[in-house]
Order: C-alpha cells, then sequence, then structure tokens
C-alpha cells in the first residue's frame, strides 16, 4: 500500500497531526476546570467533525484510491475541531492560556528541529515553519515567496484557505492568524535568535535577520 504514497503525503501527514495535537494540549489542560462544559464541546466537535488521527501509520490509515480527498478531509476535520474549541476558549475568556498553548508548543517544535542541526539563515527558517504550518493543500500554493536570501525571506499570502472554516464556527479568522503568527514568532526566535518573524501588513510577512 505504501507504494501509493509520496513524501508530500507524509510530509502533509505529519503536520494535520501536529495540528491534532496542539488540540489535545488544549483540551488536556482545561477539560478539568471546565468539566461538563469542556466534555460538552468535545463530543459536539468530535460528531461534526470526527474522531483523532488513529496513531497509526499513514498507510495504514488513508483510502489509497482518494489520497488527495482523504488528507483534505482530515485537515478540515483537524481545524473545525480547532475552531470549535477556540470559540470555547474565547467565551470563556482564556485568550491569553490559548496563546500559551500555541507558544509552548512552537518552543517544542523549534527544539525538535535544533536538536538534530543548526538553522543557520532565512530560507532554512522558512522551510522548516512550513514543515509545521498547516496552510491546506500544497496545491493551494497558499503563500508565494517574492524575495529570498540568506538574510531575509519575504512572502505574499495569495488566499486564505481557512476563512470559511472559521466563520462556520462563529470565529473571526484573525483571531486563527493572530494566534499562528504568535506561533511563528516563537518558532523563529528559538530556531535561531539572530532572526525575526514580522507581519508587514497586505497579507505580507517576513523572516530576516535582526539589523
Amino acid at each position: 500500500m505504501s507504494a501509493f504514497l509520496a513524501p508530500i503525503h507524509t510530509w502533509l501527514f505529519n503536520k494535520i497531526k501536529l495540528a491534532q495535537d496542539l488540540e489535545k494540549d488544549i483540551v488536556n489542560l482545561h477539560i478539568d476546570k471546565f468539566k461538563e462544559s469542556a466534555i460538552k464541546i468535545q463530543k459536539e466537535a468530535n460528531d461534526i467533525y470526527g474522531q483523532y488521527i488513529e496513531e497509526k501509520p499513514l498507510e495504514d490509515l488513508i483510502d489509497v484510491n482518494n489520497i488527495h480527498g482523504w488528507l483534505q478531509d482530515r485537515i478540515h476535520r483537524a481545524e473545525g475541531r480547532m475552531a470549535a474549541w477556540t470559540k470555547f476558549m474565547i467565551q470563556n475568556d482564556k485568550i491569553s492560556a490559548l496563546e500559551k498553548v500555541y507558544i509552548d508548543q512552537a518552543k517544542e517544535a523549534a527544539s525538535e528541529v535544533t536538536s538534530e542541526r543548526a538553522i543557520e539563515n532565512a530560507p532554512e527558517i522558512f522551510n522548516c515553519m512550513n514543515d509545521y504550518i498547516l496552510d491546506g493543500m500544497p496545491c493551494d500554493h497558499v503563500n508565494q515567496v517574492i524575495e529570498s536570501d540568506e538574510d531575509a525571506v519575504k512572502w505574499v499570502r495569495r488566499i486564505c484557505v481557512h476563512k470559511e472554516l472559521w466563520a462556520e464556527e462563529g470565529v473571526d479568522v484573525d483571531v486563527f492568524y493572530n494566534l499562528r503568527g504568535l506561533w511563528i514568532k516563537e518558532f523563529v526566535k528559538d530556531l535561531n535568535s539572530e532572526f525575526e518573524y514580522r507581519e508587514l501588513g497586505q497579507n505580507e510577512f517576513i523572516i530576516s535577520k535582526i539589523a
């Protein structure tokens, strides 16, 4: 069965699992505090978007007759559950706790990378970032690099693949982008403290060496 899979499928699957792990961190930190309310949200989210992906190799889970569709569906499920939990946290005035979960996961991800190799320039940082953040399917071509050298990578977000799904949960997509911006900022800093991530406006972003 694995003969049907390409490295990009495993790469995307791992990013979906990371998004799912982020949700699990939120649930584990707050389900005891909110008890019945949190359990209700978890049940509703699972009823709508399905259960977590099982802890099995991709080749044992995926529909090889519809690889693209299977991965697209799992992206939708993972992001839908996250949107539902984000709404719950906002309603309970826990946005700062939510931000901490994103930042802590970014720290862990950066540590995972740097434990294996040094990240020395902007393109390497940008590529590492894209190994973790989930922006739809690769064929969506969400981000387009417009400038790149050793000291800086600048890119634009061509399209938004998140707005509709977050709107279904009644959450402004800017909430998602703000949370992910915190994740990227921390991730870049921890990968190489000589670089920083900045949002330039007009859907334009940069990872650059600190002057």
